[in-house]
């Protein structure tokens, strides 16, 4: 069910987590049993088919998840310049750490000319599209970054919200938050796109569903555009669509 409305593939080493979820589901609907559960979904109420997938996608994320990416990211922005709009798309935002890692990395490389920059991050889940729009964090979840990014990109809460950080309205307008189901046939994203950020999507989706996704990626690709994958995660399968670049880095295959 969850994989015809979302595409999401759940594997059976899974079954566990996801009998625990949908209990938790049951509980706040106040079902008795799966088989209710399932006839509400089946009704079609678009708000528990909401909660419903909320529920089995995990979620997790840190700021600067796999470094070795961003410094590759930077080189390119670099070799892009200023001349023209750079269009960039996180398309599993989460709850921010990632998007606002690369908002980020955009500010380090242009400084104040960044205006031509701008960041689309969409995420399945509305409940951590909600967290990631606030943009507020506990402070442990920035304290490996060094004292010069903290004080540059974020503000350390008083009072009420001692010990957490928000981040600076100047990242904050560089992106722009929409939920996005990567199965449905039109995507609010403009194109072309200079980057895709598509990190730990791919593991959700098995390889027929991998590559629809990658077909539809490709066109909206500027010729020089660059996609960076999880490391978990490997396209070989799309081959037509996408070549390696090394340390889960993708150009696309061919030259348009």
């Amino acid at each position: 069910m969850i994989y015809q409305h979302a595409g999401i593939s759940l594997s059976p080493v899974k079954q566990d987590m996801v009998y625990s979820r949908l209990a938790r589901r049951l509980r706040a609907t106040g079902k008795n049993t799966f088989g209710e559960y399932l006839d509400l979904l089946e009704k079609g109420g678009a708000d528990e088919w909401e909660r419903f997938v909320n529920s089995l996608t995990t979620n997790l994320t840190s700021f600067f998840r796999e470094p070795h990416h961003f410094p590759i990211f930077a080189d390119h922005l670099l070799k892009l310049g200023t001349k023209r709009p750079i269009r960039i798309w996180c398309s599993a935002a989460s709850t921010g750490e990632e998007p606002y890692s690369i908002a980020i990395t955009v500010l380090e490389t242009f400084g104040a000319n960044a205006s031509h920059v701008s960041i689309f991050a969409s995420d399945l889940d509305t409940n951590v599209l909600a967290t990631a729009q606030k943009g507020v964090y506990p402070i442990e979840r920035v304290e490996k970054m060094s004292a010069d990014r903290l004080k540059r990109f974020f503000l350390k809460g008083s009072g009420a919200q001692e010990g957490y950080v928000a981040v600076r309205p100047e990242l904050k307008r560089l992106i722009e938050f929409q939920r996005v189901n990567l199965l449905e046939p039109n995507w609010p994203v403009r194109g072309p796109l200079d980057i895709i950020f598509c990190r730990n999507v791919m593991i959700y989706f098995d390889k027929p569903t991998q590559y629809k996704i990658l077909s539809r990626f490709a066109p909206m690709m500027q010729p020089d555009g660059l996609m960076l994958a999880g490391h978990s995660e490997s396209f070989l399968h799309a081959a037509d669509l996408f070549k390696s670049m090394g340390k889960t880095v993708y150009a696309l295959a061919k030259a348009r």
